[in-house]
């Protein structure tokens, strides 16, 4: 047991287990970028979830960055997996999704589950971890001036302080009021060298993004400020998918408008028509948009591995600028 500084309860240890390179990286203050598993089990289908897991790992290693893959197994936080834990949970697809609401649940009954945005988030800021990539986020969505719809991801942007690396939020929500809920909750939004908020698979949302950056020092700096000044919050880096790999955004409008349309007609609401859209305009572009999302998730992988590497080195250069002054 330790002490809660907040409240003076006593709070339990979590179960985090890291693999040895992971371990090796943090305790060498190297670059770690965290990686969600729930696109292994939930978003792409076998051999292609593993292949892209194994590709995700890899691309992060090419940067120089060391990558740390989440999931809980019989209830465990394992922070990176080892190739017979990824293939254990891409052969796997019954394998439930978690997010941060459910995770003392899992542990509770020492069973498993594939991380979401919303509980890597968690887990990587417990685990000391200040990178994390995903394709794209939750959001609010459509219609939630009635339904309340808004995704955990934003509201653990509020509470675990890490760099956040992805294309945007995804298509189907309503990015305008994504982004006003973003500012209302003072998470910082910043596109690396783009001007746009992206959206997912499309390289703009329409919506111009609160600032850009170019410089990943200045970035690095930004991200050290942030976290001094409020330690909480977020920094929400969004950087779009190469032109070559977007999808029309027309055409992916039009897909989600009859979709939307369909599920209202047919009462699917909730958890279940994220997944029903998906697979709408997944129909609608003959399948390229499955291609897109895997090519997202590559970019924005690359992207934050890159970036955590300058971070890392960046604060390694600060470290040295203190102790000689001090020296």
């Amino acid at each position: 047991m330790q002490q809660s500084l907040l409240t003076g309860r006593a709070t339990r240890q979590l179960p985090l287990y890291y693999s040895a390179e992971v371990k090796a990286a943090l305790a060498q203050q190297q670059a770690v970028v965290a990686l969600e598993s729930n696109v292994i089990c939930q978003g792409l289908d076998y051999p292609q979830n593993l292949q892209t897991a194994l590709a995700l790992e890899q691309i992060v290693r090419d940067k120089g960055a060391v990558p740390a893959t989440l999931a809980v197994l019989d209830g465990k936080i394992r922070v990176g997996l080892t190739h017979d834990e990824l293939v254990y949970l891409a052969t796997r697809p019954q394998t439930p999704k978690i997010s941060s609401r459910d995770l003392a649940f899992v542990l509770a009954s020492g069973s498993s589950g594939a991380t979401t945005v919303a509980c890597s988030l968690q887990i990587a800021a417990h685990a000391g971890i200040r990178f994390f990539a995903s394709a794209g986020l939750g959001g609010v969505h459509r219609g939630a001036q009635q339904s309340m719809d808004i995704s955990g991801d934003l509201i653990e942007l509020t509470r675990n302080g890490l760099a956040v690396v992805c294309a945007g939020a995804k298509n189907i929500l309503d990015l305008g009021l994504t982004l006003e809920f973003l500012e209302t909750h003072n998470v910082p939004v910043v596109s690396y060298q783009f001007d746009d908020f992206p959206a997912f698979y499309c390289r703009s949302s329409g919506f111009k993004a609160p600032r850009r950056l170019d410089d990943p020092w200045q970035l690095a700096a930004a991200i050290e400020w942030q976290a001094a000044l409020a330690p909480q919050l977020s920094t929400l880096i969004c950087t779009p998918t190469a032109e070559a790999d977007a999808l029309d955004a027309a055409l992916v409008e039009q897909a989600i408008g009859e979709a939307t349309q369909a599920a209202a007609q047919t009462g699917i609401s909730g958890n279940g028509l994220t997944r029903f859209i998906m697979k709408a305009v997944e129909k609608a572009t003959a399948g390229l948009s499955a291609q897109a999302n895997a090519a997202v998730l590559r970019h924005t992988t690359a992207v934050a591995a890159e970036l955590a590497v300058v971070h890392a080195r960046y604060c390694q250069r600060q470290q040295q600028a203190g102790s000689q002054a001090f020296g």
